[in-house]
Order: structure tokens, then C-alpha cells, then sequence
């Protein structure tokens, strides 16, 4: 199956709900022989999840990797933040937090 072939709504990740692990259908699973690309849906029926082994019906989808994070009737909100990707925000926020910290130790070079 090329990457082309393959709808981009099957290759959302799935978040295990009891323990966190999130599947990739971009790495597959090689503990369960799963290869790359294989969509969630398409997991065999006694796949389970490799950290606490739990089913896929205590997985939900997460959405694509690198799309923006909550509900789509929202991104238009917040000022355009909503539209961010998480890593995104990552580096809005930590980054703000770390350019306050530099203003604040700068103000020790006043006399």
C-alpha cells in the first residue's frame, strides 16, 4: 500500500486511555510484528497495547501528528493560538518564560 493510497484520516494516533501509549501508524508496532504504516483500524483483533495491555477499544483517536490540538470548532478562537501546533505552543510558552527570565536577571545590571 503506497503513502499516497492511504486516507489521512487512518493514520490519526490512537492514546491508550489506562496507561498513555500512543500508537503511530507511521512506526507500526515491532514488538507485535505491526509494520509501518499499518492504520489503527487495520491492527489485528488480539493486538493489545505493549505498555499495560489493554484492547483498542480503551484507545481514542488523538488526530495526525503535528495538526493543531482541540476541538475544530475552536481553532478559530484565542487570539490565532488555537491553530498552533502542540510543539508550537511548546516553544511560545517556554520561550516566553525564558525571555522573561533574561529581562528579570538583566534588571541586576541596573545601579
Amino acid at each position: 500500500m503506497s503513502p499516497e493510497a492511504i486516507d489521512s484520516q487512518t493514520l490519526d494516533r490512537y492514546e491508550c486511555r489506562a496507561c498513555g501509549y500512543v500508537y503511530e501508524p507511521t512506526k507500526g508496532d515491532d514488538g507485535r510484528q505491526v509494520p509501518p504504516g499499518t492504520p489503527f483500524t487495520e491492527l489485528p483483533t488480539d493486538w493489545r497495547c505493549p505498555v499495560c495491555g489493554v484492547r483498542t477499544s480503551q484507545f481514542y483517536n488523538i488526530g495526525a501528528a503535528g495538526t493543531a490540538s482541540g476541538f475544530k470548532e475552536n481553532l478559530g478562537y484565542g487570539l490565532g493560538v488555537n491553530t498552533l501546533t502542540p510543539t508550537q505552543k511548546n516553544l511560545l510558552i517556554f520561550g516566553g518564560l525564558a525571555l522573561g527570565l533574561l529581562f528579570f536577571l538583566s534588571l541586576y545590571g541596573l545601579q
